[in-house]
């Protein structure tokens, strides 16, 4: 009998341990079933983990999400991929969204980047179908994680990103989205974010990002190499 319960020991520390190595897995890179990423597939920074809240209604609104220099993974690759988390509403309409270049620790532009989903950089994403949204309705237990069309840039610890998209004005379905956020300002990454009633992706070359009051992020919840 001391052998049948050494033996049941062991099954069960070995089960242990691998739920203990899938729950760090999770942590490092939280990616939703439903928007399942390939097996090589791997977080240029921290993204968001744990809990979710949300902010609601947008519509005229920048938001600006800065990917910092200090925060990247030594991780080479020749895309970044961004993906935006909804809690809230059947329709985004974004009119611009661009990946701005600094240089570390400065706000001058050095490099603007445009940012596509399906191919335009002013898309309307309908998070009523479930193709794009699995389950419906878009909830902070249950996010519509949308993956954003891979952008041929290779982030460098030189330099910090700003990922900014301007929601439409005066739009009835931007007023009932709402944005992904870490629960209670509990920040679990390396992102952030700010936001401004204005239109801030037309800044060129030479101008400065407009600083804000950095917070938890908003949208942004990975930023991976595929």
């Amino acid at each position: 009998m001391r052998g049948v319960h050494r033996s049941k020991t062991a099954f069960k520390f070995a089960t242990l341990a691998l739920m203990m190595l899938a729950i760090t897995l999770y942590g490092f890179a939280q990616v939703p079933t439903t928007q399942k990423p390939a097996a090589t597939t791997q977080n240029l920074v921290r993204g968001v983990s744990g809990p979710l809240g949300s902010s609601n209604s947008w519509s005229g609104y920048s938001v600006l999400n800065l990917i910092p220099a200090s925060a990247l993974f030594p991780i080479s690759s020749s895309t970044t991929v961004l993906y935006y988390g909804f809690t809230a509403g059947s329709q985004a309409d974004i009119s611009n969204m661009v990946l701005y270049t600094t240089a570390r620790g400065n706000l001058k532009i050095t490099a603007v980047t445009p940012v596509t989903y399906g191919g335009v950089s002013n898309p309307s994403i309908n998070l009523a179908s479930t193709s794009v949204c699995p389950v419906q309705p878009p909830s902070v237990t249950n996010p519509c994680i949308v993956r954003f069309d891979p952008t041929a840039i290779a982030l460098s610890p030189a330099s910090d990103y700003y990922f900014v998209v301007y929601f439409t004005p005066s739009d009835p379905n931007n007023s009932a989205i709402g944005g992904a956020q870490p629960s209670l300002g509990i920040a679990e990454t390396s992102l952030s974010s700010w936001y401004m009633e204005s239109d801030e992706t037309r800044l060129s070359v030479g101008q400065s990002i407009p600083s804000g009051g950095r917070n938890v992020p908003i949208f942004l919840m990975y930023v991976m190499n595929n």
